[in-house]
């Protein structure tokens, strides 16, 4: 049976893979809270917000994530696309998402605001309208995926391939929209 917990804040707390079996959490608030290779079960999250949270490599799959904010938040090598699909609305602000997975899943209109992304996942995935707010998007993976409207302007370190990725109506700045032209091993010279 499902445990309900409504408007509850949690601070400087470790939770372990029973302390969330079975949980439904809305409008809480999370502060300084370890998750880390926590196993989640059944556990979905509704208007949450994480505020210096760590998640490190966390089992995640079929957790839901309904308007979920993470502020300041570590969160390496976690596979988001085993998440539930339904409503998977989530926002990212001084973040660390190295290595982490969003193969394939919906995230139109999402934030991510001064965010580490290196070798990030987002094969297939629907990025549109996405902003990218000085991120640094070293070797992440876009294959594939779906950035039409998204915008890079204030972000470094992505390398795109145009041929493989959808890209109309795409926000790019110099000299980091040279990361577009990389798969050609050409030089662009300032």
């Amino acid at each position: 049976m499902t445990t309900y917990l409504f408007q509850k804040e949690f601070t400087n707390q470790t939770f372990d893979d029973e302390t969330l079996k079975l949980k439904e959490f809305e409008k809480c608030i999370f502060k300084n809270c370890h998750f880390s290779l926590v196993n989640f079960i059944g556990v979905t999250f509704v208007d949450c917000v994480f505020q210096n949270c760590h998640f490190d490599q966390a089992k995640i799959n079929h957790t839901a994530w309904r308007t979920v904010e993470f502020r300041e938040c570590s969160m390496i090598d976690v596979n988001f696309a085993m998440s539930d699909k339904l409503i998977f609305e989530i926002r990212f602000f001084h973040c660390r998402l190295d290595f982490s997975k969003f193969y394939a899943l919906k995230l139109r209109d999402t934030v991510f605001e001064k965010c580490s992304l290196i070798s990030v996942d987002f094969m297939q995935t629907d990025l549109s309208k996405t902003l990218f707010d000085d991120c640094d998007l070293y070797q992440a993976e876009f294959e594939k995926a779906k950035l039409e409207q998204a915008d890079f302007r204030t972000s470094r370190n992505y390398s795109i391939n145009p041929e493989k990725t959808k890209l109309k109506g795409a926000y790019f700045s110099l000299p980091e929209a040279k990361g577009l032209l990389r798969k050609y091993d050409i030089l662009i010279v300032d």
